[in-house]
């Protein structure tokens, strides 16, 4: 029945049209306005003589409109509540007692940011409600959801197909199937401070990511999201380890501030904007209206403030466009030492001398790669004080050759070999628009066809280079597809790679597999790819994890039905809900549609606990395997927790 003060809110709010959808008040907007102190809105409350009484203190200074006190009759109370969310208050589903659990109305600013969010990726994850834990009061929790993990369904994958194994080797390539949140905290034991390099490429927060990614979180929560996940991945890094992360423009500059605490700002090392799209087809369509978008950025940041080894990389070029300056020859005069006796010329005049036909341009170019120890520029050197005598004669001094006080800086350092044929270069910038993005789908070699969403392996591939070495350890915790993983398999690089979507085993694996088989997409030709190593795949131990996609994949309340009576039997539940009124014997419940039903269902699970805590291993309740505990015991390098 609608009260006395609801009916005085809704007469002030009638004015507001954009706090309503039909007949649903938009509470989080409305709220967000009253805390940004929005006069028109804060005006009209006071000016109802009801609402003024109710909500407010005269001061001898003025009046004080009790903005906490109103915000959380607006959030709390059931008579602001639509059918769905008065059957979630029925059941206990929602209270204000727990931490922010059931808020979506949460404001994330830096100072108020401590806090872990346990969201996924999965769609299993859209229905539910994103859970914050609160580092302090919500303690016991987080400790649970950090806990290492079983590890379960472990195969290992080589040249002779896949096979079971007891036993982790520190050299093995590792890929896990789970939430990257605890699939890091499962794995920080065993290797931080081991990782030369991370690249993620996580959701933007566009909400029409093309991968099934929960990618429509508000601001804050995917503030809160990513925000988590750096800090346990800075644990991951060596001294001199590297992470590259990449983002649309949409969240790039709060992620940036937000990577400026996390790593230090004196850890920041380059902000590289990459050209990921063509401008064509639906990029032109709205060029009336917005410029086209067609690049990233990478960010990239160092786990520590000094100076990092980088692996200068090099783009082919032509001789125009990179050594343009290069102008003068050494005319050697048949006195291949005796650099008093060589004479400097002009390069056009070397190639009149050589007979080289100037108009041909390919011709031309052979004779100056070819040369192109002998075709040079000057500079000034301000750190040294080259003699300007004797005039026109050629010195050696300091191992650099000087003419006229000025260094030679020959084209020979700008020639470099590309997949066997010398060419000249350019080093790399933080301007990359030369990768190449047209045939990415075709990447991965057979049956791994996918036209959106892939990064092209020659992105991974200049990263892997400039930062790592044979052997390095490479990590990517927003696997997808494998890019990361494949590419550094190709070029002897160690990795662990996760993901928690189900493509994982239709697309993932094939593809590492393929790449073992010896496929030919990608950069396989460049880095001389012929097949070959072996990675481990392994699955955090699900518990709740498996009522979830029963959930989901229910197509009718019967079935639903079917699903509640195996909750109650068996998953982990959320303690505050009273059971015996979910079920859709409950008017309430059957009112509500399939969806409204599901979601209630996923809040009722208990979401800290959708894996086994590997200090469980021994539990006989959950029979868990001799040979999963053999390689679990393997992998945590916990020997002597074999039951002794």
């Amino acid at each position: 029945m609608e009260t006395k003060l609801q009916k005085e809110i809704n007469k002030v709010l009638k004015a507001f049209p954009e706090y309503w959808h039909e007949d649903t008040l938009l509470k989080n907007k409305l709220i967000e306005d009253i805390r940004s102190y929005d006069e028109r809105i804060i005006d009209s409350f006071l000016s109802n003589e009801f609402i003024k009484d109710t909500y407010s203190i005269q001061l001898p200074s003025g009046l004080i409109f009790k903005i906490e006190d109103f915000i959380s009759m607006l959030r709390f109370k059931n008579y602001w509540d639509n059918s769905y969310t008065k059957y979630t208050n029925e059941v206990g589903l929602t209270s204000e007692e727990k931490y922010l659990r059931y808020n979506t109305d949460v404001v994330l600013d830096f100072p108020h940011k401590d806090s872990v969010l346990e969201g996924g990726m999965a769609k299993e994850d859209i229905g539910k409600k994103e859970i914050y834990y609160h580092n302090l009061l919500a303690k016991e929790e987080i400790d649970v959801m950090e806990s290492p993990k079983i590890l379960t369904n472990i195969k290992k994958y080589d040249e002779e197909g896949n096979h079971d194994i007891t036993e982790f080797k520190s050299t093995d390539n590792l890929i896990l199937k789970g939430n990257n949140l605890i699939v890091l905290h499962t794995l920080k034991e065993r290797y931080s401070g081991k990782v030369k390099l991370i690249y993620i490429d996580p959701p933007y927060n566009t909400g029409d990511d093309e991968f099934k990614y929960n990618d429509a979180f508000n601001h804050s929560t995917w503030l809160t999201f990513m925000k988590n996940r750096l800090e346990v991945a800075h644990k991951f890094l060596r001294p001199d380890g590297v992470i590259a992360i990449q983002i649309s423009d949409k969240e790039y500059g709060y992620l940036k501030v937000m990577c400026d605490e996390i790593f230090g700002r004196s850890c920041f090392r380059s902000s590289i904007c990459v050209k990921m799209a063509h401008l064509s087809g639906p990029k032109m369509a709205h060029k009336e209206k917005k410029i086209p978008k067609v690049k990233e950025h990478i960010l990239i940041y160092s786990k520590e403030d000094k100076d990092i080894k980088i692996n200068p990389q090099y783009i082919p070029s032509s001789w125009d466009e990179s050594l343009d300056r290069y102008k003068n020859y050494i005319e050697k005069n048949g006195y291949e030492s005796d650099y008093s006796k060589w004479t400097s010329i002009s390069l056009t005049q070397a190639m009149k001398n050589k007979k080289i036909n100037i108009e041909d341009d390919l011709e031309t170019e052979k004779f100056k790669i070819d040369n192109a120890k002998l075709i040079f520029q000057t500079a000034i050197n301000r750190s040294k004080n080259y003699p300007k005598e004797p005039k026109n004669q050629f010195l050696f001094i300091d191992d650099k050759y000087v003419l006229n006080g000025r260094e030679l800086i020959f084209a020979e350092e700008k020639i470099k070999d590309f997949n066997g044929v010398r060419r000249p270069s350019n080093i790399i910038s933080d301007m990359w628009d030369d990768i190449g993005i047209n045939n990415v789908f075709k990447e991965g070699g057979k049956d791994i066809s996918l036209r959106f969403g892939k990064k092209p392996e020659m992105l991974i591939k200049r990263l892997i280079s400039l930062f790592t070495n044979e052997n390095d350890l490479v990590m990517d915790f927003f696997m997808g597809t494998s890019t990361t993983p494949a590419t550094a398999h190709k070029m002897k690089r160690q990795y662990i790679g996760v993901e928690q979507l189900d493509y994982i085993k239709t697309l993932s694996i094939p593809r590492l597999e393929n790449v073992i088989k010896g496929e030919q997409s990608g950069i396989s030709k460049e880095v001389k790819w012929r097949g070959g190593r072996s990675f481990v795949y392994a699955e955090l131990y699900g518990l709740n994890e498996e009522y979830l996609y029963n959930i989901q994949t229910s197509s009718n309340s019967e079935e639903l039905e079917q699903v509640i009576d195996r909750i109650k039997n068996s998953a982990y539940l959320n303690f505050k809900v009273d059971l015996d009124k979910v079920t859709t014997q409950n008017e309430n419940f059957k009112s509500l549609s399939l969806e409204e039903q599901k979601d209630v269902l996923i809040q009722v699970l208990d979401m800290n606990q959708l894996y086994l805590n590997y200090s469980e291993i021994e539990d006989n309740q959950y029979d868990i395997p001799d040979s999963v505990k053999a390689f679990n015991y393997s992998f945590y390098q916990k020997e002597g927790d074999k039951g002794e």
